[in-house]
């Protein structure tokens, strides 16, 4: 008889810690977490959320909390806490804010009878926008492959294992809010995110390989506390698209953009990794990508959107607001990153007593990628040879 495998102490299935807070909301909604069942009252300062920045660090780590119940939890947090109705109404509340601000840097949609044509038109344009690649990129993956150090390339491993170490996961909350094609193909795509019923090709494993090929730790949750609230709102966006119902073309319109986007970004990241000596799980993670994602651009978009907008035409706004919305927090997280690492900064947060990529606390040298090819070649990760 064959042994069985003790998957208890698995990174990716062990409930994270919970964050350190970064301001009243966060402090509250940890502070209900851990320190009594659910039922206990939970008592913000009067005004915090109005008063809170939609984008800031408190309100966005509070949100990622509230949201993570959804998910893995927390260690020492009860279960219960998911539903609990005080919780629910202040995430609510946090919720509204986060929602108005991002609207409000997005263009107005037209609306009536004529609007429908209109928003058909602008629907298309987005999409098409998304297939063409400007002849000169300056996005993260172009500074990537061109420019970044080991340690920089690091660092964007740290900001992507917030979602990408439960990925699609956020998307399959749509999946029972479809139905037909929409539904079929859609499952079909995260089919191929969750392993083509392999474990050990699920693309949140390929990432917890990913980062410990990289020398960082590949345990879920473990770098939150590293991230700005400029990495933790693109995810919180996919959690508040695909817990509410009435946002359901929000969420695919937002999966069509990160599965159409994907591919070249994912190529050009692959140049990277070659370029500053990554491993083979490194580069296998965005091969992986390259491949699948090719084939979900025309799935998402003739057959999910396709469908979706046939049986229900009155929610081309929400697919266009998905879209854009994810441009506009990917293009934030973007100017963030760009920012700090032209000026020689580390784009992380200071935490002490967690361990991040050699370098993270100050300016890079410039030997890093000779050190990380140093490294492949001797085996020992960059970090450990410090």
């Amino acid at each position: 008889m064959d042994a069985v495998r003790d998957l208890s102490a698995d990174p990716l299935t062990a409930e994270p810690a919970p964050p350190a807070a970064r301001g009243p909301l966060s402090r509250v909604v940890l502070g209900a977490l851990t320190g009594g069942p659910p039922g206990t009252a939970l008592s913000p300062p009067a005004g915090a959320v109005e008063d809170a920045d939609p984008f800031g660090e408190d309100l966005q780590l509070a949100l990622h909390v509230c949201y993570e119940l959804h998910y893995r939890g927390f260690a020492g947090v009860h279960p219960g806490w998911e539903w609990d109705p005080g919780l629910l109404a202040l995430r609510g509340g946090m919720e509204r804010a986060f929602g108005a601000a991002i609207r409000a840097g997005l263009p107005a949609t037209p609306g009536g009878a004529e609007g429908r044509v209109a928003l058909e038109r602008e629907l298309e344009k987005e999409l098409e926008g998304l297939l063409s690649e400007p002849r000169e990129g300056r996005g993260v993956s172009h500074f990537l492959r061109d420019e970044a150090t080991w340690e920089q390339l690091r660092e964007y491993f740290v900001h992507r294992s917030v979602y990408q170490l439960k990925e699609a996961d956020p998307q399959a909350w749509v999946i029972p809010r479809l139905t037909g094609q929409a539904k079929a193909a859609l499952v079909a795509v995260e089919y191929d995110e969750f392993g083509s019923g392999r474990g050990e090709r699920v693309h949140a494993r390929l990432y917890a390989d990913l980062l410990r090929d990289a020398g960082l730790d590949s345990s879920y949750g473990h770098y939150v506390d590293a991230v700005p609230a400029v990495t933790l709102a693109t995810v919180n966006l996919m959690s508040w698209l695909g817990l509410h119902r009435e946002l359901r073309g929000a969420l695919v319109g937002h999966f069509a953009a990160a599965e159409i986007t994907t591919a070249p970004s994912a190529r050009r990241t692959v140049q990277a990794i070659d370029r500053l000596g990554g491993g083979a799980a490194c580069r296998h993670f965005y091969d992986e990508h390259i491949e699948a994602d090719a084939v979900h651009e025309q799935v998402m978009r003739r057959d999910v959107i396709g469908d979706l907008l046939t049986r229900e035409p009155g929610l081309t706004a929400d697919v266009v607001l998905g879209i854009r919305a994810t441009a506009l927090l990917d293009g934030r997280l973007e100017e963030h990153l760009l920012g700090a690492w032209r000026a020689g900064r580390t784009s992380l947060r200071a935490v002490p007593g967690l361990s991040l990529p050699s370098g993270s606390s100050g300016s890079y040298g410039e030997s890093a990628p000779q050190e990380a090819r140093a490294a492949r070649r001797s085996g020992v990760p960059p970090a450990e040879q410090a």
